[in-house]
């Protein structure tokens, strides 16, 4: 196992190294004090790990290993560090790999274990993943939830997150891929109210871990440093939520081929954007899937109602007035749908949901114009009960 040291201490290095030298198998590339210096070094050597002081000067240990992770996503980081309560509690949150000052024998040794399997573990894998993968494009899905998808896999590809905020900050930074998004702003949208240092180092380990779940899928998606932000980077990628805004944007008249094309892409929605996840940075993204799907899905039921398939447009309507109950609009195409089919009591048990839907969530009745609709619709469709009454 080769091995690189950085501290900006020389006496804490020759101890390291000391204790590195007891146990066997371990060669010992290089010692840096200047971690610009240990940097450049790390990525030009073929290290399987580095052990990392997490106080050094004018960088912090765990953003040095974020930017080294950038470049070499399968390299093994150990954190050092003298007792800190904070810095332990973060280390164990996270599952972080980290050793105390002054380091001990037997807890190397465990520490190393632990690394050694992994890699193994890691090559396996990578056998495994690499003939799945290697031929495909990589899917994924933002409707509803968010799921990987290999072309050459029958199931999807389940993330492991360490921390909630892991999984937060990567779809924050999936939402705006290929596009800068500073330092600052994160810590103030994921750790609002933290002292800066330490929202900071939360946001540096997050980073870190991303790159340690997304190291399986480095050659499709990695995150790049930049002096004060970071951007998603994607190859090989489709999205469903591109593949949506792409065909949308393209429409312009419907006819028997894009029809089919557009029913094809709705298929694609499968739920609103991130639904599945109550982050508050997601809702305008949100609101203008939901328009555009409204949008489509409504100018596909029309399309049917001129047709003559009004099977096809009445299960459009019914999917509208499901996913967007308030839509009054879809409850009415329903009506007159039924009514020209002459199906009374869905004109009525129609109606009855709109009501119900408007006085439980707005307090209201129908608008005026489908209140008039539904008046002059009922005077004409009076039971022979009622007429005789």
């Amino acid at each position: 196992m080769k091995v690189i040291l950085v501290d900006d201490e020389q006496l804490a290095l020759k101890y390291m190294e000391h204790q590195l030298r007891k146990v066997s198998q371990i060669e010992i590339l290089g010692k840096f004090i200047d971690p610009f210096e240990a940097k450049r070094f790390v990525l030009e050597t073929e290290a399987d790990v580095v052990f990392l002081d997490i106080h050094l000067p004018e960088i912090n240990g765990i953003e040095l290993a974020e930017q080294l992770l950038q470049h070499k996503p399968q390299l093994n980081v150990v954190f050092v560090t003298a007792y800190d309560e904070y810095a332990i509690k973060a280390f164990e949150l996270n599952a972080l790999d980290y050793v105390l000052k002054p380091v001990q024998k037997d807890r190397l040794e465990i520490t190393l274990r632990r690394i050694q399997e992994r890699m193994d573990g890691r090559k396996t894998q990578g056998e495994v993943k690499g003939s799945s993968l290697q031929e495909g494009r990589l899917k994924i899905r933002m409707f509803r939830h968010f799921q990987i998808e290999a072309s050459s896999t029958l199931h999807p590809v389940q993330i492991r997150w360490r921390t909630t905020k892991a999984q937060e900050l990567f779809l924050h930074l999936l939402q705006h891929r290929e596009q800068l998004v500073r330092k600052s702003v994160l810590v103030e949208l994921l750790w609002p109210g933290y002292e800066p240092s330490r929202a900071y180092s939360q946001l540096y380990t997050a980073v870190y871990h991303i790159r340690k779940t997304l190291e399986p899928y480095s050659e499709y998606m990695h995150i790049n440093s930049a002096t004060d932000g970071y951007v998603l980077q994607l190859d090989n990628v489709d999205l469903d939520v591109e593949t949506w805004e792409q065909f949308v944007g393209s429409v312009t008249t419907l006819d028997e081929r894009t029809a089919a094309e557009l029913e094809a892409v709705l298929d694609l929605y499968q739920g609103d954007y991130l639904q599945d996840y109550d982050y508050w940075w997601a809702e305008s993204e949100r609101y203008r899937f939901k328009s555009s799907w409204l949008r489509m899905a409504t100018r596909m039921a029309e399309w049917h109602t001129g047709q003559g398939q009004l099977d096809k447009a009445i299960e459009k309507y019914q999917g509208i007035c499901d996913r967007h109950p308030l839509e009054e609009e879809a409850h009415l195409a329903l009506m007159k749908l039924y009514a020209s089919l002459d199906k009374r009591a869905l004109v009525l048990r129609q109606y009855r949901r709109l009501e119900e839907v408007l006085a439980a969530e707005l307090n209201e009745p129908p608008s005026p114009s489908i209140l008039q609709w539904y008046r002059n619709w009922s005077q004409t469709h009076q039971s022979p009960s009622q007429n005789s009454l």
